[in-house]
């Protein structure tokens, strides 16, 4: 197990605290957390996978009170969870250990590289609408969400931005599954497949815990508020403020790997 040293002055603490505020309010109101902290991590001075590892302790713990709201209106199809969580545990402990084999530089290079197709698939607009009961059938539950679920696990272990809503799309176009269905169904997932890819990281010793707590804290922090804003402004100035955020952390990440 490798234990690592990093050494960050306050005023860089303070900045990472400020983005994984802004990582949960935004991730509340329009999805895509993952794209605001992964590269804050990067340039904050953290090696590539620490920064990975760092994400996934912040956003495994900030899911929970989404799911809790799930359960709590009882729209979690509990058959497909129990089919699909074992699959996203081992898809996400897979890719994560993959992504561990890179070196930092070369991590660095696949994260930019991946980060257009996770701001793509946070953009995609979700409807919430209720659809009514759903009867699946044994194929479905037992072969098909396992399949889905183990190769998006598979995507949230190695980069993980965007995983919400790739679970969500496939849930919906690709298994039927209502869109309240699909996204209910898709937090426990998303939670299983960040644990899945937590543990691999913890095994490897890239986990800072001192710097975790204050992250997580203000990570929790930037949900409840943006879950209680969003009806006031609306998911689409996140949007653009996600937007133009995403447009100088990739350049950002561009000179630091590319140029």
């Amino acid at each position: 197990m490798e234990w690592i040293n990093i050494d960050l002055s306050l005023w860089v603490i303070l900045a990472l605290v400020a983005s994984a505020f802004a990582a949960g309010f935004i991730d509340s109101v329009a999805g895509g957390g993952g794209l605001i902290l992964v590269p804050s991590f990067i340039l904050a001075g953290l090696p590539p996978q620490v920064a990975l590892g760092q994400e996934k302790i912040v956003s495994t713990l900030g899911t929970i009170a989404a799911i809790r709201n799930f359960v709590k209106n009882k729209k979690v199809i509990w058959k497909a969870v129990m089919a699909g969580i074992p699959a996203g545990l081992v898809g996400a402990y897979i890719g994560a250990e993959m992504i561990l084999y890179f070196d930092p530089n070369t991590v660095g290079k696949i994260i930019l590289a991946l980060m257009p197709l996770g701001i793509i698939l946070s953009f995609i607009p979700k409807k919430h609408v209720h659809e009514g009961e759903q009867h699946f059938s044994s194929f479905k539950l037992y072969i098909g969400v396992p399949a889905t679920v183990f190769v998006i696990g598979f995507y949230d272990g190695f980069f993980g931005p965007g995983t919400g809503s790739f679970l969500i799309l496939a849930l919906h176009f690709i298994l039927r599954f209502d869109l309240v269905a699909a996204s209910a169904n898709s937090k426990l997932f998303n939670f299983s497949s960040n644990i899945g890819a937590l543990v691999a990281f913890v095994l490897a010793g890239k986990i800072l815990y001192i710097l975790a707590i204050p992250l997580v804290l203000a990570n929790l922090a930037g949900n409840h508020l943006g879950s209680h804003s969003t009806l006031k402004y609306g998911p689409k100035v996140v949007r653009r403020t996600l937007s133009v955020s995403m447009l100088l952390l990739m350049t950002s990440l561009g000179f630091k790997y590319v140029i």
